[in-house]
């Protein structure tokens, strides 16, 4: 055994002292004093021969042989976590970290998610935007995916939830006052765009047999799916969206869908999870709970 791994706790005061940029902040996580930080990291400093902290005003910054270094003692934390997960579930009781697109969340997902806790009053969610599509190593245990990528290379479960068609909604003032016939009359309204990368206007007029050539198209770009169907819902224009994401909506009066015409394939949603989490009990409830409102 290399002899450098007699210095396994030096490198825990190290790889919290890095994350939190803080002495002071690291001794308070590991419930030891400021003094024996320092006095740590110094020896390990001093065994290593380089310098791995610099101060730069109240925090301590990593050097660069510091940040390799803590790369590499961070991903060994990880893989020692992940095989102690493979021997020691949590129980069922307990928080569970679900992320997903924010449209998905607000607009499917939270009308819902209060039968789930009806069900399972002990395990409370806490929903995130998503961020990443490799949950290894993160706070994610569930992932609810939009798009077409795998994650078989990644050693994670992967299962399709649903996928839906695009199709076009407007307001029903805005419907009136065009009196649709033909796609072809989206072209004089104005179209807003959130920049998804699974669908876009091109696409669906493409798929219409309609001819649209952006630069004479009336566009309005929003950040956020949710920016644009408060747009279209104030009778500012047209926007693209899912029949799930649109329902409630469309059911109280305030969206239409001027044209029946759904661009397929239009959006795959997959649900991600890792089966090796030692989460795994809450992991395949919310997955079965999932696929039961899906099935309702």
């Amino acid at each position: 055994m290399d002899s450098r791994l007699r210095y396994l706790s030096a490198l825990c005061f190290f790889e919290s002292a890095a994350r939190l940029k803080s002495y002071s902040k690291a001794a308070e996580e590991l419930h030891v004093t400021q003094a024996a930080i320092s006095q740590k990291l110094r020896q390990l400093e001093e065994r290593l021969g380089c310098k791995l902290f610099i101060r730069r005003g109240r925090e301590m910054h990593l050097t660069d042989k510091g940040q390799i270094l803590h790369k590499h003692v961070n991903d060994g934390f990880n893989n020692i976590i992940t095989g102690l997960n493979r021997i020691q579930n949590e129980p069922l009781e307990g928080v569970l970290n679900v992320s997903a697109p924010r449209s998905f969340s607000t607009r499917w997902l939270m009308p819902r998610l209060w039968k789930f806790t009806t069900e399972f009053p002990h395990v409370p969610i806490r929903v995130q935007a998503i961020k990443e599509i490799d949950i290894r190593h993160t706070q994610t245990d569930v992932l609810i995916w939009q798009g077409d990528e795998s994650v078989a290379h990644l050693d994670l479960e992967q299962e399709t939830l649903f996928e839906e068609a695009i199709y076009p909604y407007c307001s029903p003032e805005l419907a009136n006052a065009m009196k649709f016939t033909s796609p072809e009359q989206l072209l004089k309204c104005w179209l807003i765009d959130f920049h998804s990368a699974s669908f876009s206007w091109e696409k669906w007029f493409e798929y219409a047999n309609v001819g649209a050539k952006k630069e004479g198209i009336q566009w309005m770009e929003v950040g956020t799916f949710d920016m644009a169907i408060n747009a279209v819902v104030a009778g500012h224009g047209a926007c693209l969206a899912t029949e799930s994401i649109c329902a409630d909506f469309v059911e109280r009066g305030l969206l239409v869908r001027p044209f029946n015409i759904g661009l397929n394939p239009g959006i795959r949603y997959s649900v991600i999870s890792d089966p090796s989490s030692s989460r795994i009990l809450r992991i395949n409830a919310f997955k079965s709970w999932l696929q039961q409102e899906l099935n309702f």
